[in-house]
């Protein structure tokens, strides 16, 4: 397989990644309370599908970024996506604390309330990437050093996460380091992505990056596919079968079982849709300029999908005048129409880019 037809692999994942996240923040944010029931087929399904949006924009960051990582042979302090993952890192991170910065006054926090300053601390989708990148670097370094395999390594990092996950979300982090900190093990203090278990999905993408940037010639075939869906099919049955056998024992009084369950659950059906992608993969010869376009901003559309429905320190967004009080039929065309938003903006900022190229290299020759 050559490296353009692995590129149409993950260009698909990062598109369809970002498009279910947007629409899910647009539906979740306006959709009123009486819409929201589970007797209602569009509502389960779309509540059914929507708990595997964050796994699958997280898998997938992990996939791209250690793809990139290892697709570059020099070692690690040599290697320039080490430190283009740092700055990753540090750009994710600072992006993430900028959307929800407590005050339009910047410097001047004298009337930021509590609940302020619990929001700004609280751990969202960018954050909790940007250390799963960051964990990506510090387990590949550990490979490198060892001789060991990354499908070993990111493999115990990954359940590091998970299976831990039970046992820290119980604790009072709270009461043992400061709210910034604590934030990053649990939900109590309002973060929607703790490290645990979230940045497993990060690490898990990075064994499938890992493998793919090491077998360049695996997407051409269908059994790659294939094997992806058997892994996605024995995930789901694991849960499924220790989810059971919690109930059967003594164990499940003591440990929350059906936590292990959901999350292996989760990618299990992430690796279902990584099959269909990467079935969709062998049968294209090349992408929609459109669909590249919207893999490669990622970010950007996350970041102002997210100002534009949620707001920030200076602007305010649809949340805050029609917070879950708009009906079905108008709730799909706002989410239709932020799509749209979302790819015009894409394919003007694209077109600048391009612009500004043609005008460097006009002045350059």
């Amino acid at each position: 397989m050559s490296t353009k037809k692995r590129i149409i692999f993950l260009d698909l994942m990062r598109a369809f990644a970002v498009l279910m996240m947007v629409q899910g923040h647009t539906v979740d944010s306006l959709l009123a309370e009486e819409y929201r029931t589970m007797d209602s087929l569009f509502y389960s399904t779309w509540h059914t599908f929507r708990g595997f949006t964050a796994p699958i924009f997280m898998f997938t960051s992990g996939v791209v970024f250690t793809y990139l990582l290892r697709t570059n042979t020099e070692p690690f302090f040599k290697n320039p996506r080490v430190i283009k993952g740092i700055k990753r890192f540090f750009l994710l991170l600072g992006i993430g604390y900028l959307l929800r910065y407590p005050t339009y006054k910047i410097f001047d926090f004298s009337d930021v309330t509590e609940k302020q300053w619990l929001i700004f601390f609280s751990v969202d989708a960018l954050h909790l990437i940007a250390f799963g990148i960051l964990f990506v670097l510090i387990l590949a370094f550990i490979a490198e050093k060892t001789k060991l395999k990354d499908w070993f390594i990111f493999s115990a990092g990954g359940l590091f996460f998970i299976l831990l996950y039970p046992l820290v979300k119980n604790i009072g982090w709270s009461e043992i380091f400061p709210l910034p900190i604590a934030a990053y093990f649990y939900r109590d203090t309002g973060s929607l992505f703790p490290l645990f278990p979230w940045a497993g999905y990060v690490i898990g993408g990075g064994i499938l990056g890992s493998y793919l940037a090491k077998n360049s010639a695996v997407c051409s075939s269908k059994n790659f596919s294939v094997k992806l869906l058997i892994g996605g099919v024995v995930f789901v049955a694991f849960s499924i079968l220790i989810n059971q056998l919690g109930k059967l024992t003594s164990i499940y009084s003591s440990i929350d079982v059906n936590s292990f369950s959901i999350v292996f659950y989760r990618v299990g059906i992430v690796l279902v849709l990584n099959s269909i992608m990467a079935m969709i993969a062998t049968r294209i010869v090349d992408l929609p300029k459109l669909v590249k376009m919207i893999g490669r901003n990622t970010l950007l559309i996350y970041g102002v999908h997210l100002v534009i429905l949620y707001g920030c320190a200076w602007i305010p967004g649809l949340y805050m005048f029609y917070s879950r009080s708009i009906g079905l039929e108008l709730t799909l065309t706002v989410a239709v129409s932020m799509i749209l938003l979302m790819t015009g903006m894409v394919i003007i900022v694209e077109k600048i880019r391009i612009s500004r190229k043609n005008k460097i290299s006009t002045v350059t020759v």
